[in-house]
């Protein structure tokens, strides 16, 4: 067998620390097992999900059959996750997507990659400042009678993450962690008091029912429900800030997927019980994002609903956090491999966080809820605007850029072990990524087709082709780079995915 050294690993992960310098790595040993489950899972928000996404499908789409969605997505989910799992052994790296991208497809796609993951994450992130601002605003308009408008809470927590942005991640993690368990606790409260008290159908398992899955709207109900997973494959993101990156990432991706699909299914048919799988379509297009608090109130009491709803926010916070850290470490991967300036490439102080990373997502952040608050000059028309607009059309593109990455990145497996004459001992896990692939192609042509439904725009808007177009922009100007850096820098053209271990290449070559 052959091999490129340009694109192997010659040496352990974290090699680089005794050369160039410590900036130039993340710090490792920070996170063990449940440091990072938890800040990954926090990136899923449960609370929003059982309280926003599920709501909406149900109503926008009338899918009766939500929890077997979940159920199916998780299986496809799961498939993905075994070679993207076994890609985290070969390859640590804190730009994960692209650089598994770019070991397999080559440097130039993955820059692309790089591009797309850059612009989608910080899409997810920014989008939650919308729904964030605006819950803030009517919680403090509701028990303090104090009015104020949505972009100013949203300012404020921008420069919160900000700052937890630049500690070590360890701490970070354990904010993380506080709040999800609390959030996990609080929906398990319901499901259970659903399901002691179901509606009039009783307990009912119609909502798992294949025929459920039947009609147009099951196309888009898959775009809403494979977002709520976003998180898991933020796992490799974290490699080099673990002590046994091959063993942690695989194991804390496959607890994520299944933990995943199993409360979401859980959660979605608790809600279908509480109301009758009959009139789940109904109820929730009535009370719209209000369903789950409505139910809670007539089975837990106000008290309960009332915590529910600071929860609400304090869970879109540990999101925010999330994905802000996820951002910093790919900034951070593309700086040390110049596909941004080195700047980006180093950390900073003695917390090891990718700072200039941090900073770059946190004026970002500024900025865009900025432009929304400028251009929302009458918020007393539609409170919801910022729901509607910066949550909705962010989160969406963002989830679609994602989508992408997955498909890219099932591809990338294949053919990375099929160059490498390992296609025999890794067939079941390129079968299983192949699947994956294709099934996550489909649902991105499901994404693009449905896109003005899934922002609430007309057939014949603009935004149906805009939005979905900035993935497309950034793949392509991605590409452009890589193919600019391969014509004019092929040093560092030959860098791209490969983190550290360029480094110690360098090193190698200059001893």
């Amino acid at each position: 067998m052959t091999t490129d050294r340009s694109r192997t690993s010659p040496s352990a992960p974290g090699g680089i620390s005794t050369f160039k310098g410590q900036e130039r790595a993340l710090r490792a040993d920070r996170l063990g097992t449940g440091g990072l489950l938890l800040s990954v899972l926090a990136a899923t928000a449960p609370l929003m999900v059982v309280a926003g996404v599920m709501p909406t499908t149900f109503a926008v789409m009338g899918i009766v059959g939500q929890p077997l969605l979940f159920v199916l997505l998780g299986v496809v989910l799961i498939l993905f996750s075994v070679g993207y799992a076994e890609m985290s052994r070969h390859v640590h790296n804190a730009g994960a997507f692209y650089a598994y991208i770019s070991r397999g497809l080559g440097a130039t796609a993955g820059a692309g990659a790089a591009l797309v993951a850059l612009v989608a994450y910080n899409a997810l992130q920014v989008g939650i400042y919308g729904i964030f601002g605006f819950e803030v605003s009517g919680l403090l308009a509701t028990y303090a009678d104090v009015q104020i408008a949505w972009w100013i809470p949203a300012l404020v927590a921008a420069l919160a993450v900000g700052l937890l942005g630049w500690l070590k991640i360890d701490v970070n993690a354990r904010v993380l962690g506080v709040l999800l368990v609390i959030e996990v606790l609080l929906v398990v409260i319901f499901d259970v008091a659903a399901l002691a008290d179901p509606g009039k159908e009783g307990l009912s398992l119609h909502a798992f029912n294949p025929d459920t899955l039947t009609g147009s709207g099951v196309g888009t109900a898959l775009c809403f429900c494979i977002a709520a997973f976003l998180g898991f494959e933020q796992a490799p993101v974290y490699a080099e800030e673990t002590s046994r990156p091959h063993v942690l990432v695989p194991r804390v991706m496959f607890l994520a997927v299944g933990g995943v699909a199993v409360f979401f299914a859980l959660s979605s048919w608790a809600l279908t019980v509480a109301t009758g799988p009959g009139a789940v379509v109904g109820t929730a297009r009535k009370q719209s994002a209000g369903l789950l608090f409505f139910l809670t109130d007539s089975r837990l009491g106000g008290t309960f609903t009332d915590v529910l709803h600071v929860l609400f926010v304090t869970g879109m916070f540990a999101a925010l956090l999330s994905f802000h850290n996820v951002v910093a470490r790919y900034a951070f991967a593309m700086g040390r491999e110049g596909l941004l300036p080195a700047a980006f490439g180093r950390t900073s102080g003695s917390s090891g966080a990718p700072g200039t990373g941090s900073l770059l997502q946190t004026v970002v952040a500024v900025l865009v809820v900025a432009a929304f608050a400028v251009a929302d000059d009458n918020p007393a028309g539609d409170p919801t605007a910022p729901v509607l607009q910066l949550f909705t059309w962010f989160g969406n593109v963002g989830a679609l850029g994602v989508i992408v990455l997955m498909a890219a990145a099932s591809l990338s497996v294949v053919v990375f072990f099929v160059r490498r004459g390992a296609a025999g001992a890794q067939a079941w896990r390129l079968v299983t990524s192949a699947l994956a692939g294709i099934a996550l192609l489909v649902i991105a042509g499901y994404t693009v087709k449905d896109f003005e439904v899934l922002v609430g725009a007309g057939p014949d808007s603009s935004l149906s082709w805009v939005l979905p177009g900035i993935i497309g922009l950034a793949a392509l100007a991605g590409v452009v780079l890589g193919l600019v850096l391969r014509a004019r820098a092929p040093e560092r053209h030959a860098r791209i995915g490969l983190g550290n271990e360029a480094f110690q290449l360098d090193k190698a070559a200059s001893s």
